[in-house]
């Protein structure tokens, strides 16, 4: 099944010009043809073609169906994005085909990068949610410092910061996720997380937890924390 993405499609009735290219000029989708829209709210439509043009082609909504997200609770992976871009968007990609709601780049004191573009982001969340046949955009928040996220956090969220240290006290994560609960884990830069946002975490109620024995990448690191919440909260216990 291939889904074209419109966030505006009940008001405009129509696709956007990447879209309108990759079902007119790729596909080659001719007026009468049934396509499906999604709108990243959560809504698929079934749409007929009505105007095939290549930048604006037009349809007319058949059916409006709600597409929930196959899991019933809240995921947020919060990351000190990388030094090279390429692994950021990589990890963007895997995020949201595995299934995450929310993804935070973090400012920390020893992050390789201090400034990001959510644009280019968004574009591949967008292609990873339309290939997992998703109908919810993952939010992508600006790059947000360390400790302004954490102090935003409610404290019926469960919080858990990925940290190398082993002299602190540590559990690794899956022994610790608890089923159905909205999760935030936060993955460190490089550098790890210093001391003191340690510190300042273990403050705001976060847990220390491990990932395992071997270590991992930046966004490696972040993928196995989202699947593993995944795993878990699949599991009957």
């Amino acid at each position: 099944m291939i889904q074209f993405f419109a966030p505006d499609i009940e008001r405009t009735l129509s696709l956007p010009e990447s879209d309108s290219q990759h079902c007119v000029r790729v596909l080659r989708r001719r007026p009468g043809d049934i396509v499906e829209v999604i709108d990243g709210c959560g809504n698929t439509y079934t749409c007929r073609l009505v105007d095939a043009h290549s930048k604006h082609a037009s349809v007319e909504i058949i059916e409006k169906r709600v597409q929930p997200l196959p899991w019933n609770y809240n995921i947020t992976i919060a990351v000190a994005p990388t030094k090279l871009m390429d692994r950021m968007e990589w990890m963007v990609e895997k995020l949201v085909e595995l299934g995450v709601n929310r993804i935070v780049p973090l400012l920390c004191e020893h992050s390789e990068r201090k400034e990001i573009k959510t644009e280019r982001l968004e574009k591949i969340a967008v292609s990873a949610m339309k290939q997992s046949l998703k109908a919810t955009m993952p939010i992508i928040d600006p790059m947000t410092p360390i400790k302004e996220f954490a102090s935003s956090l409610d404290n019926d969220v469960d919080k858990f910061v990925a940290y190398c240290d082993k002299t602190i006290e540590r559990v690794l994560l899956s022994q610790a996720i608890e089923q159905n609960r909205d999760t935030v884990v936060l993955i460190g830069p490089e550098g790890d997380f210093s001391p003191s946002e340690i510190e300042m975490l273990l403050g705001n109620g976060f847990k220390p937890v491990s990932l395992g024995d071997c270590r991992l990448r930046t966004e490696t690191a972040a993928v196995n924390a989202c699947d593993t919440i995944h795993i878990v909260n699949q599991l009957k216990l």
